[in-house]
């Protein structure tokens, strides 16, 4: 794996957009109906990488709805923003999700899609998930099943 693979930079966050529509629309889609049915104010995502999930709570969620996407790395965050539309409201902020920089209680709801499971430290980062949100929030998060269950990661191998 190159350098660039490993830090998804370069032409990597474009091509990885590319893949969302096939491997990860239909997981977004269910995903923000799920966090849309909580009726959040405040909702934080975590490990955002393009997008894809962003934008489909942008979408569902109402316009008074506070959402700040977060991901560790700048360049996915850049084609995450390309997603919204002038005037839409994301905050989107680099950060790793194992040290958020919120104060406690701050989102009604954390979401992450996919990206738990690349955490170094999973603990820590649901320790952080559990920190930041507000009494009675939810914690909402999909992680890959086994092969036997997961067409794309049974191809790849």
């Amino acid at each position: 794996m190159s350098d660039d693979s490993a830090r998804f930079v370069g032409t990597i966050p474009a091509d990885y957009d590319r893949l969302e529509p096939f491997m990860f629309a239909g997981h977004a889609e269910v995903f923000a109906q799920r966090v849309a049915s909580i009726r959040p104010a405040r909702i934080l995502e975590i490990a955002a990488g393009t997008g894809i999930l962003t934008r489909r709570m942008r979408d569902l969620l109402p316009a008074s709805a506070e959402i700040t996407a977060t991901d560790i790395n700048p360049p996915m965050l850049a084609v995450a923003r390309g997603k919204l539309r002038p005037g839409e409201k994301v905050e989107f902020l680099e950060a790793d999700a194992t040290d958020l920089p919120f104060p406690d209680a701050s989102f009604d709801v954390v979401g992450c899609q996919f990206g738990i499971m690349f955490f170094p430290d999973k603990d820590r980062s649901c320790r952080e998930a559990r920190r930041v949100l507000s009494a009675g929030g939810r914690y909402l998060f999909n992680v890959w099943d086994s092969l036997r269950y997961n067409h794309f990661g049974r191809i790849a191998n």
